[in-house]
């Protein structure tokens, strides 16, 4: 019930449908969902440590400024590719991941441990298998794997920790059909490719592959959400 709560509450907020500055009436949500206040209340304190709303005496809950929001958050991530919004947001989380993918990349390359390499290569040699036939919920499950070790094996806490951005994203792309019938054919070469870099320790080709990946995310976005 709560989880129910959250994500229509959650949608409605980052849709638009209560602007910034709205009051959400909880007691109107209570009513809707035929839940209890104290349902209410748990939800609301979730919302506000996502910096979506803020509870003020004698005015309620009202949604805080879009620049606020923690959108880093991998719940506001998710609520937002689910919007009219999403060729804007898949765009402006696939740039960030051409920020930081190929320097992580570089690093891992560097820092790498022997299981980390075997990982790698093990999810890259997954997402060749799954590549081809329709089966893009079983080529996710790789695609995600290698990107969270590559994020891992930088020894960058920061990056470790976009994992579940990157997770959202990739995610995003696949459940709301922003991808082709089976992947780029190249783009599954690259990861291939990346997972030998690293293995080899070549930091320069390891970020330029991983910036190729990049490049190619764009390009479909070009073609499939413009």
């Amino acid at each position: 019930m709560h989880t129910r709560v959250l994500d229509t509450l959650g949608l409605a907020i980052t849709a638009g449908e209560y602007p910034q500055g709205s009051v959400v009436r909880t007691d109107e949500v209570a009513q809707r969902f035929d839940v209890s206040r104290t349902v209410v209340r748990e939800v609301v304190r979730v919302l506000e440590s996502m910096h979506l709303v803020e509870s003020r005496r004698r005015v309620g809950v009202t949604v805080r400024p879009t620049e606020e929001w923690n959108v880093y958050d991998p719940r506001v991530i998710r609520w937002r590719l689910a919007g009219s919004d999403r060729p804007r947001q898949l765009r402006s989380l696939t740039v960030l991941r051409s920020a930081v993918e190929p320097v992580a990349a570089g690093l891992a390359a560097r820092h790498a441990t022997p299981d980390q390499c075997a990982a790698l290569t093990e999810q890259a040699l997954g997402m060749v298998a799954t590549s081809r036939g329709r089966r893009l919920e079983e080529y996710l499950v790789h695609d995600i794997a290698f990107h969270r070790v590559v994020l891992n094996a930088s020894g960058n806490e920061m990056f470790a920790r976009l994992g579940d951005v990157v997770a959202e994203v990739l995610t995003g792309r696949t459940h709301h059909q922003v991808m082709f019938d089976d992947p780029d054919p190249a783009a599954v070469t690259l990861h291939v490719q990346v997972a030998e870099a690293v293995r080899e320790g070549d930091a320069v080709r390891a970020e330029e592959l991983t910036r190729e990946i990049a490049v190619g995310a764009l390009e479909e976005l070009d073609v499939l959400a413009p």
